[in-house]
């Protein structure tokens, strides 16, 4: 870290300056293809509302984390995220309730129990805050660590089961036929969309934080001709909007998940276009 620090302390960068800066950069730089490839995967899954509700279990946990006096609630969060996801795996491939149904069902409950969770006994919920707005400025050096972590486990799935991930969601039975089972790559891959919202919740933000897990993908999908270019667009929007996001938000004072998702919006809308006018 203090190589970091010192590269960007030569250089004539006045907010790298601060080393809280340069962790928040550091953070970008790795949360950025780290969204960039689940993006892909989320929506080409069908999944985007399902991280939704994730996030919405994620803060379920940790309310009781911290009713429970634990000193790190994000712990208590992951465990009860992946509870959600294979709790919902499990319901979804025995009901005859279609998907969206089920993550509504789940996103109402987990919503209602984690702000039951977090008043009861008259409890303050300003406490919470940072959970639903984030704040990427507070990362700090371990959480980096955990994140190059999180992005090396994320781009292994990603070599071992995009694929299979995309068999499955275009044609089930065909994956079935080819060996593939989609319902254990659908678990698989809910349970690491649980660990990915639950441990970005503090830095970027419940309320904003599937923006990011919506938006790289779908903007890439606009000017995307094929799969390679598909996820390549999907990181360059993920890395561009997180470094210009940041950059917006330090010197606007504004919250830096919000200018992110916003440049993200912005990027979906000129691709968009561009769609429109090759089409």
């Amino acid at each position: 870290m203090e190589l970091w620090y010192s590269l960007w302390e030569a250089l004539p960068f006045q907010m790298l300056h601060w080393r809280f800066m340069c962790n928040a950069l550091l953070a970008i730089l790795l949360i950025a293809p780290l969204f960039g490839l689940t993006s892909t995967m989320i929506v080409t899954g069908k999944m985007s509302f399902f991280s939704d509700a994730l996030g919405h279990s994620a803060f379920t946990g940790i309310a009781i984390g911290c009713i429970c006096g634990i000193a790190a609630p994000t712990w208590v969060a992951v465990v009860f995220s992946i509870a959600f996801a294979l709790l919902f795996s499990f319901v979804r491939s025995r009901s005859n309730h279609t998907a969206d149904t089920l993550i509504g069902v789940f996103s109402c409950t987990t919503v209602a129990l984690g702000i039951f969770i977090a008043t009861l006994r008259g409890s303050s919920f300003t406490k919470y805050n940072q959970y639903l707005i984030g704040d990427i400025l507070s990362v700090t050096p371990t959480e980096i660590g955990l994140l190059a972590l999180v992005l090396l486990a994320v781009i292994i799935f990603w070599f071992l089961y995009s694929n299979r991930l995309t068999l499955a969601s275009v044609h089930p039975q065909l994956a079935s036929s080819r060996g593939v089972s989609p319902a254990l790559t659908q678990t698989l891959f809910t349970i690491a969309i649980a660990v990915i919202v639950t441990l970005s919740i503090s830095w970027i933000g419940l309320l904003i934080l599937n923006s990011l897990l919506i938006l790289p993908a779908a903007s890439a999908r606009n000017i995307a001709k094929n799969l390679r270019q598909y996820h390549a667009f999907s990181i360059l929007f993920a890395m561009v909007s997180g470094v210009l996001g940041l950059i917006l938000s330090y010197h606007l004072g504004a919250s830096s998940g919000a200018a992110i998702s916003l440049i993200l919006a912005l990027m979906f809308a000129i691709s968009f276009c561009f769609r429109k006018a090759r089409c």
